[in-house]
């Protein structure tokens, strides 16, 4: 059986967002063969590795916990409908990264999360390196070149790689400890 289509997430198992289990989902009580394990947000603890993603797709698993799985919201352009941040927040799995995680914007939509990148991966995406220059625009150009060859997808520093639904443009942004 393949998983649900999330179009703000597109491949949630090469993510690691999803991965391979024979849990029961706290949700509907099956056993589906995957489970979320990403960040859940709820009133009360939802344990981990527990959700199945149909449960997270259809959005029981918000309506009887409560629960989102990113924080959309916050940095959404006014000009996204609310009916996007609605689905990335509450029907798309999240992602861990090293603190917050964050959502990407492009052309009125949320971007597609390809998931964690290093030097090497963010090379064949100028337009997300570029991003990542601008996003560390003040301090001195060998100093912000060093940090883009430290990227490391499995380590620290780490990007996060988007696509624009809308005109394939790659995103970026970069975290660490």
């Amino acid at each position: 059986m393949g998983l649900p289509e999330f179009p703000y997430h597109p491949d949630p198992l090469a993510t690691g967002s999803v991965i391979g289990s024979d849990a029961e989902c706290l949700c509907c009580g099956r056993p589906r063969g995957y489970v979320y394990s990403g960040p859940a947000y709820a009133e009360r603890s939802i344990e981990r590795r527990r959700l199945c993603p149909w449960c997270i797709a259809d959005g029981s698993a918000t309506e009887r916990f409560g629960a989102t799985f990113n924080d959309a919201g916050a940095g959404a352009p006014g000009e996204v409908p609310g009916a996007v941040i609605e689905e990335i927040t509450r029907r798309t799995p999240g992602y861990v990264a090293w603190r917050q995680e964050r959502w990407l914007f492009h052309c009125g939509d949320g971007a597609a999360f390809l998931g964690a990148v290093g030097a090497k991966e963010i090379s064949d995406h100028p337009d997300a390196l570029e991003m990542l220059r601008r996003e560390h625009e003040g301090r001195p150009a060998q100093q912000v070149e060093n940090y883009l060859a430290a990227l490391d997808k499995d380590g620290r520093p780490t990007a996060y790689l988007f696509r624009c639904r809308s005109c394939a443009a790659h995103l970026a942004y970069s975290d660490s400890t």
